[in-house]
C-alpha cells in the first residue's frame, strides 16, 4: 500500500532548494543594485564637496584660482578610486552680479564598481570672490 501523505512529500522534496537558489539568486542582485547605487551618490557627493571645497580655496587672496583647481584635484584623489580619471577646470561668473569662481568636475559615471562611462557626470562648485 502506497501511503498518500508520503507520496505527496516525496514529489516535492526538491522544491524547497530551487525556491531557495532562485530566492537568493534576487537577493544577491537586489543588494548589489544597491550597493551600485550608493556608491553612485557616494562618488557624487565627494565630487560635489571637492568642487565647493577647492572654489572655496582659490578664492583666498593668498591663493591663486589654480590653487583651488590643485585642491579638487588632491580631494578627489584622495577620496575617489576614479580620481586620476576625472578632469577639473575653472572659471570666473557672474551670478547675481556677484563674481564667483566655478569649479567645474567631470568624471565618469560609476556602472559596475568603479569602472564607468567617461565624462558622464559634471559637478560644479562655486564661491565668492574675495579680490
Amino acid at each position: 500500500m502506497v501511503n498518500p501523505s508520503k507520496s505527496s512529500n516525496s514529489a516535492e522534496a526538491g522544491n524547497a532548494t530551487a525556491e531557495f537558489v532562485m530566492v537568493i539568486g534576487l537577493v544577491v542582485l537586489l543588494f548589489a543594485g544597491v550597493l551600485q547605487v550608493a556608491f553612485v551618490l557616494y562618488t557624487r557627493n565627494m565630487m560635489v564637496d571637492a568642487a565647493a571645497s577647492g572654489a572655496r580655496y582659490g578664492t583666498l587672496l593668498d591663493r591663486s584660482y589654480e590653487d583651488g583647481a590643485v585642491r579638487t584635484r588632491q580631494l578627489l584623489d584622495d577620496n575617489l578610486p576614479v580620481g586620476g580619471t576625472t578632469e577639473v577646470s575653472y572659471q570666473v561668473v557672474n551670478h547675481g552680479g556677484v563674481q564667483m569662481l566655478e569649479m567645474r568636475v567631470n568624471a565618469p559615471l560609476p556602472i559596475i564598481g568603479p569602472f564607468g562611462v567617461p565624462h558622464t557626470l559634471t559637478v560644479s562648485g562655486h564661491a565668492a570672490l574675495q579680490r
